[in-house]
């Protein structure tokens, strides 16, 4: 699984809030690699979501060095942003699909957005990461035909359609009943099986009991790794 390149670096970086002034995490030196389940833990307000934030360029890396994906997070100019983002797969808590769209033509509509052209090409891919996602029975259902558990499904495979190197989830299991947080974290470890890095914010100890990674826990101001037995 180890590959002699991170995904993801991190090297005596500070974290910010949207406020530039107001730091959260300091001294922050984290990697990843292709291939794992990391999952970053910690108190509401500890710096999870800013973390996150910064790792797909929302909020700027002002000090310390960082990559991800190929790009310099400490030299990131706006302009790269996108590009960035279509190296990542992002996850919220909420899926927030077009309510007026059916999943394939919310799916269609990212990949016409992100300069695919060819309809062949687009419709493999689509069938491709509603396979993955065990969601292809659902390509021409709306949102509200669709249970929380198939919503986030949707939410992942559209993650997927640009084939990221990493992907982020921001409390993905937050809202759901147990069986579909099984269904999803089953679907990000099968992710992780296939090289991509993984990276989960949660509250949920039980998933990481069951699905087990590289904890990262945000405490005091600070990032340090959980021994599993901590959990």
């Amino acid at each position: 699984m180890m590959q002699e390149k991170p995904s993801l670096q991190l090297t005596d970086a500070v974290i910010f809030q949207k406020d530039s002034r107001h730091e959260v995490l300091r001294n922050v030196n984290l990697y990843a690699y292709p291939g794992e389940l990391i999952y970053i833990v910690g108190r509401v307000g500890s710096g999870k979501s800013s973390l996150l934030k910064t790792l797909y360029g929302e909020l700027p890396l002002q000090v310390g060095r960082g990559q991800i994906a190929g790009f310099s997070l400490h030299m990131l100019t706006r302009r790269q942003i996108p590009y960035l983002r279509r190296r990542l797969g992002i996850v919220f808590q909420e899926a927030t699909l077009l309510n007026d769209c059916t999943v394939y033509q919310n799916l269609e509509f990212v990949l016409r957005a992100t300069d695919w052209r060819n309809a062949e090409a687009i419709d493999h891919r689509i069938g491709d990461v509603l396979s993955l996602t065990y969601m292809s029975h659902k390509a021409h259902s709306y949102p509200y035909q669709l249970s929380g558990g198939e919503c986030q499904r949707a939410g992942i495979a559209r993650a997927l359609l640009n084939n990221p190197q990493v992907v982020l989830a921001d409390e993905p299991t937050a809202n759901l009943d147990p069986n579909a947080t099984a269904e999803v974290m089953d679907l990000f470890r099968n992710i992780a099986d296939e090289g991509r890095t993984v990276i989960i914010s949660t509250h949920n100890i039980a998933n990481i009991r069951q699905y087990p990674g590289r904890t990262w826990l945000l405490e005091g101001g600070y990032v340090t790794e959980l021994d599993p037995e901590q959990l």
